[in-house]
């Protein structure tokens, strides 16, 4: 037997090799993990104004006063399209409770309108463009990541964020931080 096949070598490159796995989930997790959105952006953020794909501008302060569950998606963005039957669930399901619901495109106008004739979205849709992502990273997603979620109480202070597609399960908790605050 040589050195590198004894126990106790082994023992260290797993060790090692354990301790490197851990880190580097360490660092992915850090690193997808939305940060806390500055007040002062979401303050800047009740300030904004987004045409829609006919031309009429959606102002964020007309949204302020109900929870806000706001996401930013893209037509070429996989995991954005999937989320999208969801979202429009939870539009029709919660509209009457006082929460709304607005997507940001970041995306070409034109392709926003070409998605939006095949797919038919309920929820106002405002186009943000590429400015959209550098709101984003206000909101907390300094990856830049899509989709990216924001979820408003009614008083306009972010509550909750999630990088990446939501799943049926985040919104019980959702909901449950919008009633309470």
């Amino acid at each position: 037997m040589n050195e590198t096949d004894s126990p106790s070598k082994r023992m260290w490159l797993l060790g090692a090799a354990c301790a490197a796995g851990l880190a580097g989930a360490g660092v992915a997790w850090w690193r997808l993990t939305p940060q806390a959105a500055d007040p002062n952006d979401s303050d800047a953020f009740w300030q904004l104004s987004f045409d829609q794909v006919d031309g009429v501008p959606l102002r964020m302060h007309d949204f302020k006063g109900k929870p806000l569950l706001l996401n930013f998606w893209a037509t070429w963005c996989p995991p954005c399209i999937e989320e999208l039957p969801l979202l429009e669930s939870i539009w029709r399901q919660n509209s009457e409770n006082n929460l709304q619901l607005l997507g940001l495109a970041i995306d070409q106008p034109s392709s926003v309108r070409r998605f939006l004739t095949q797919n038919k979205l309920t929820f106002p849709i405002g186009l943000a463009g590429l400015t959209g992502t550098e709101l984003a990273r206000s909101l907390g997603n300094t990856m830049a990541a899509l989709p990216f979620s924001v979820l408003f109480n009614a008083r306009g202070q972010v509550v909750a964020q999630k990088m990446g597609k939501l799943e049926s399960g985040d919104l019980p908790a959702w909901l449950t931080l919008v009633k309470s605050a």
